[in-house]
């Protein structure tokens, strides 16, 4: 806890759901918790808890998606087989695809 005050985190008045402990604003704005080591998202109202699950959802969707576009990529540098490079292409353009429509539906 000392360690995100040195950082410039804000202590705030929550308390995280799961542990009961003081949550912490970090300097980006991210409501964090210090001992489970999660951000937590606070709402207000039932409406808001669908959106910001769907927020989250998202953001790991779209996480997950770039880190199987750097192994794609990576394995193509290593590739001379023409066939599997095409194969890896398709499946790039594939994943690529999915990460414009994961960019719209955050936005939407």
């Amino acid at each position: 806890m000392a360690d995100l005050l040195r950082q410039g985190s804000a202590l705030t008045e929550l308390a995280c759901p799961v542990c009961a402990s003081p949550l912490f604003r970090l300097r980006n704005g991210d409501i964090w918790c210090a001992k489970c080591e999660k951000r937590v998202i606070v709402v207000k109202e039932d409406e808001e808890v669908e959106t910001a699950t769907k927020s989250i959802a998202l953001e790991k969707l779209e996480a997950t998606l770039l880190a199987k576009v750097q192994e794609i990529q990576d394995k193509m540098q290593r590739m001379e087989n023409q066939e599997e490079l095409q194969k890896l292409g398709t499946t790039l353009s594939g994943l690529l695809d999915n990460i414009e429509k994961t960019r719209k539906a955050k936005r939407a």
